[in-house]
């Protein structure tokens, strides 16, 4: 017989840091390149009078400090675990990926600000300047997303950092646009139009960023999770007669968790076990959970009772 206190297994995971470690060097050199071309697009910005320039720097500058914080989500995030942080330092990276949007935000809010402020006093900006500088931006957060983008498809930290990247490049191709119609029409308006425009791409490319962080820190399911599918699979293993008290969530980048109760029949602790690890196996290669504890029970709860204890489905 398989005791309902016992049969808890913890699936070996294991965690490469070498694409870690060349993706942090690559954080390390484009905050240099970053900053470099922040100083020297503030001061293009002030002198040649463009506030879209001036919000770009501004947006490059909370860019620098973005890149930052996701290099030290990395680097943090490959301290081995301990008595004290038992799943290690995962989430420091979620933590800095929703600190990067919700300053994207932030910015997106003071430049919305300034540009009603120039609309209601214009100001004609230097059409030459704006073009030359903009158009070197596009260079810089190009290269620096094109070293980014690798990394961004399997870690929300680096994703949030490759989006800021790439809504760099779009607002300043937005602002060579801007220079052009200063240098051609002499139009008061483009400077700050623009600076609106990237004003609500910052906006709209922080959302998701911020939703998916928030999601991981409550815990909630992460996003494209089959629920039903997970069910599904449990029941379908040979010995299983119902799951309950199912619980999915992401630790951190790469790393998502699952727990649950599963009731079986009278068996053999050797055929309890045979069941557990079928359980485990399924879970990792059909839907990429890395980390499992299942606990194996002759009678649990009610069937009704699948996703929080004691609290039984509408």
């Amino acid at each position: 017989m398989v005791p309902s206190d016992d049969g808890h297994d913890h699936h070996p995971h294991g965690h490469s840091h070498a694409p870690a470690s060349a993706t942090g060097r690559v954080l390390g050199a484009a905050v240099a390149l970053t900053l470099t071309f922040v100083v020297a697009e503030a001061l293009a910005g002030w002198f040649g009078h463009s506030l879209a320039l001036l919000s770009d720097a501004g947006h490059n500058a909370a860019d620098a400090a973005a890149l930052g914080l996701s290099w030290y989500g990395l680097w943090i995030a490959r301290k081995p675990s301990h008595e004290g942080m038992t799943f290690g330092y995962h989430r420091v990276a979620i933590f800095a990926a929703l600190v990067n949007s919700v300053s994207l935000v932030v910015i997106a809010l003071v430049i919305g600000w300034e540009a009603f402020a120039r609309i209601r006093q214009p100001e004609l900006p230097n059409g030459g300047l704006m073009i030359g500088v903009a158009a070197i931006a596009v260079a810089v957060n190009v290269t620096i997303g094109l070293w980014l983008h690798r990394g961004s498809k399997d870690d929300l930290n680096v994703r949030s950092a490759y989006l800021h990247m790439v809504g760099d490049a779009v607002s300043a191709f937005g602002v060579v646009i801007a220079g052009v119609f200063v240098a051609v029409t002499h139009a008061q308006w483009a400077d700050p139009i623009v600076s609106l425009l990237i004003a609500a791409l910052i906006l709209y490319s922080s959302f998701d960023v911020m939703r998916e962080s928030a999601t991981v820190l409550l815990e909630g399911t992460p996003g494209g999770t089959d629920m039903p599918g997970i069910v599904t699979a449990i029941q379908g293993v040979t010995g299983v007669l119902n799951v309950h008290d199912l619980h999915v969530w992401m630790v951190g980048p790469g790393v998502v968790a699952c727990s649950c109760h599963i009731l079986v029949s009278e068996q053999s602790i050797r055929e309890g076990q045979q069941v557990l690890r079928t359980v485990v196996q399924k879970l990792q290669h059909r839907f990429h959970i890395t980390h499992t504890t299942v606990q194996i029970e002759v009678e649990g709860c009610e069937a009704d009772d699948m996703y929080c204890g004691g609290q039984a489905r509408k």
